[in-house]
């Protein structure tokens, strides 16, 4: 286009009309990067990346909701297994404040040098403490059925330890007032047999158990006592249920020059029977009643309600607790000693 003026303009033109149009374009942003996933399971939140599953892809069987609950707490069938010497709640873990009708300033148990002579300036109101863990150490011992669906025996080690804070009581320096610790160890046999109305009966388990409150004379209190117990559940649809355990114990006899408290199964109960009905995902009650299966009739009643605590953390092993005891053995040093008891405050289950 050289020697042709016209030409090179309109060449021009087009050139110039080309960048324009070009510069006019804006440039769109990369879309964000995907933020990572957070999975839930039963139990609550796992963090990002951290999927409810074991190597395999499968899901955790103690985690599986399409199990009952009282096979994942006890891990009874093979598809329920989250394998030996993992960490599991046992009783709730639980922070309380507490008011009762009385208080123990002066415990006294009839066996001599076990009654305290200066009275305790305790106070009515104070905190409740309780950790409670287990972990399964043996599995798979008389069971040997094969499939998720057959049942698997198993043997656990747990431990209790609940301790009463005087943490308003600044006038005595807000000591703790007793603790009480529950090492145990339970064998469980699987089951599933039909029973009337819906039921199904699901274990039978034999326990050994020793509590005490590691103290010196005159609080020292302590006890050993083996037990059977055995368990049922009926599914009422949906996230509702209804559960049943009971316990029938024995003290393991002791010579009178070691035994802290004498007829302490008179007074705390030879027997238990708890129920608990999961209202729906959030809502549970629960009733345990412990008798001391003689005409006098001692023992203990305790009610509870829990609520699964979403503004918290989102999750169903953290939920508000209230719970009213009445009777005997709310602790060891009271386990002669009536009282009435309303605590109210935060508890973690079965995590």
């Amino acid at each position: 286009m050289s020697g042709d003026a016209t030409a090179q303009l309109a060449c021009f033109r087009s050139w110039a009309d080309a960048q324009a149009s070009a510069s006019a374009q804006t440039v769109q942003p990369a879309p964000p990067a995907t933020a990572p996933s957070v999975q839930k399971t039963a139990g609550g939140l796992q963090l990002p990346g951290k999927a409810p599953e074991a190597p395999d892809g499968k899901l955790i069987g103690c985690r599986d909701t399409k199990y009952s609950e009282l096979s994942r707490f006890w891990e009874l069938q093979r598809g329920t297994d989250c394998d030996t010497f993992g960490i599991r709640g046992y009783r709730p873990i639980t922070v309380a404040g507490v008011v009762s009708d009385s208080v123990n300033n002066n415990p006294s148990s009839p066996a001599p040098g076990h009654s305290v002579a200066t009275p305790f300036s305790y106070e009515r109101s104070e905190v409740r403490l309780q950790l409670s863990v287990r972990t399964k150490v043996a599995k798979g011992l008389l069971t040997s059925g094969t499939g998720d669906e057959a049942g698997s025996d198993s043997v656990w080690v747990g431990y209790t330890q609940q301790s009463y804070w005087q943490f308003f009581n600044g006038n005595i320096s807000r000591p703790f007032r007793t603790t009480d610790h529950e090492p145990e160890v339970v064998y469980i046999y699987p089951h599933m047999i039909d029973l009337p109305g819906g039921w199904k009966y699901r274990l039978s388990g034999l326990g050994l158990s020793h509590q005490s409150n590691g103290q010196s004379l005159p609080l020292s209190r302590s006890w050993n006592r083996v037990y059977l117990m055995g368990a049922a559940e009926k599914d009422l649809g949906g996230d509702s249920s209804l559960g049943l355990q009971a316990r029938i114990w024995q003290r393991l006899r002791e010579s009178s020059g070691s035994d802290d408290n004498p007829g302490i199964s008179d007074f705390i109960g030879r027997a238990e029977v708890a129920g608990t009905w999961q209202i729906n995902k959030l809502h549970s009650l629960g009733m345990t009643v412990r008798h001391s299966l003689k005409s006098d009739a001692r023992g203990s009643v305790k009610l509870e309600w829990m609520k699964a605590s979403k503004a918290i953390a989102d999750s169903a092993a953290l939920r508000y607790h209230v719970q009213l005891f009445s009777g005997y053995g709310d602790s060891l040093i009271d386990y002669n000693r009536r009282r009435n008891v309303l605590s109210v405050g935060l508890s973690l289950v079965d995590w």
